[in-house]
């Protein structure tokens, strides 16, 4: 009985909702054929006329070949460590471990010791990143030259994200400021970032800058690009956050100042909390966009992801019409895994903070 209601229940809303006109029953068959079609074809790709099993690209060669993932199997090791020492990845798995707990129990709302961990994050956590990437106390140099592969791409996807926030909102206020020089001064710097593109700041920053360095001073080329990532990430921050601070109405303002409250304890306790609320989405979209750029640093011969990804493809012994195409969607799938959990933690934190209004 219970069944017969879901089954006249689901008929009505597909009535309702797929087959309400002759335009909406023609939309309906037109995209359940796409999927069919395109469902079919991903599927005869990816698993039924796909390679296994292999060591070279003689198993890719096979009349309708479809993925050839023993290559993805092959060069998996650099694809997330780039050229770093084999013998030494086991510090980059430690560091995958370490950020695994310590980010984690931070995105969990419901979970104590939320400042104790931040401190930790902010403070230690960098500090001993860098000694496991890049060695001392007694850990092998590796240059960061032999960095690459996801390792590289999460390296700055990360670093943009954590400094692009605080940088961006206080530049969306520096340019909200009565001091002229203050608001001008801010309102020049996001301007010229957002004016050029990431390839031109990164090209500034690795071949450019050293340039108008004194002699004898230089820094690393992946501290350069992660500087110009920051930079470039934190004016576009900026105007996203300046537009949560500008739908805020004056009256927060001033009755925050009839408290007696100052400037900034005002924007701490009152108008920063609703501001970035209002504007979740527009973060998260900045990040996730801020992690696809992470490919551009290739330009600068970083080998991130995509980067390291492309070199094997000079590799002969898997040089197949498949190998690329297989690298590609494995690259693809890898960056989609990493946005989509992005956008998805954005929904969960504005459905958590919807406390003014109620989510349909």
């Amino acid at each position: 009985m219970v069944s017969g209601v879901k089954l006249q229940r689901n008929i009505r809303w597909m009535r309702e909702n797929l087959f309400s006109s002759v335009t909406n029953s023609l939309m309906t068959l037109i995209s359940l054929w796409l999927i069919w079609t395109i469902g079919t074809t991903a599927w005869s790709w990816l698993i039924w006329d796909a390679t296994f099993v292999g060591t070279d690209r003689t198993a890719c060669l096979k009349p309708e070949q479809g993925a050839c993932w023993p290559f993805i199997e092959a060069k998996f090791g650099q694809f997330i460590y780039g050229r770093y020492p084999e013998a030494e990845r086991w510090r980059i798995d430690l560091l995958f471990f370490i950020s695994f707990i310590g980010f984690i129990p931070l995105l969990m709302p419901s979970l104590p010791l939320k400042r104790a961990n931040l401190m930790f994050m902010l403070v230690p956590y960098p500090i001993l990143a860098f000694v496991l990437l890049a060695g001392g106390l007694g850990l092998t140099y590796v240059e960061t030259s032999l960095w690459g592969g996801l390792m590289v791409t999460l390296v700055v996807a990360v670093t943009g994200i954590v400094f692009s926030l605080p940088l961006g909102i206080l530049l969306a206020l520096g340019r909200r400021s009565d001091l002229p020089i203050i608001r001008w001064s801010c309102i020049a710097f996001i301007e010229i970032f957002r004016g050029v593109p990431l390839i031109t700041v990164l090209f500034m920053a690795s071949v450019m800058l050293p340039l108008f360095l004194p002699e004898g001073m230089n820094f690393d080329k992946l501290v350069r690009c992660l500087i110009g990532v920051a930079l470039f990430a934190a004016a576009y921050m900026a105007e996203v956050v300046r537009g949560g601070l500008q739908a805020l109405p004056k009256g927060q303002y001033e009755a925050a100042f009839a408290l007696g409250f100052g400037y900034w304890k005002t924007m701490r306790l009152i108008i920063l909390p609703q501001a970035l609320k209002i504007v979740i989405p527009g973060i998260v979209n900045t990040f996730i966009g801020l992690f696809k750029d992470t490919t551009l640093v290739l330009i600068v011969g970083i080998f991130d992801l995509l980067g390291i990804i492309q070199l094997n493809f000079t590799d002969s012994s898997w040089a197949t019409e498949q190998t690329s195409i297989t690298g590609y969607v494995f690259a693809g799938a890898v960056f989609w895994i990493f946005c989509f959990a992005m956008s998805r933690y954005s929904v969960f934190m504005e459905r958590r903070l919807a406390t003014d209004r109620k989510e349909n």
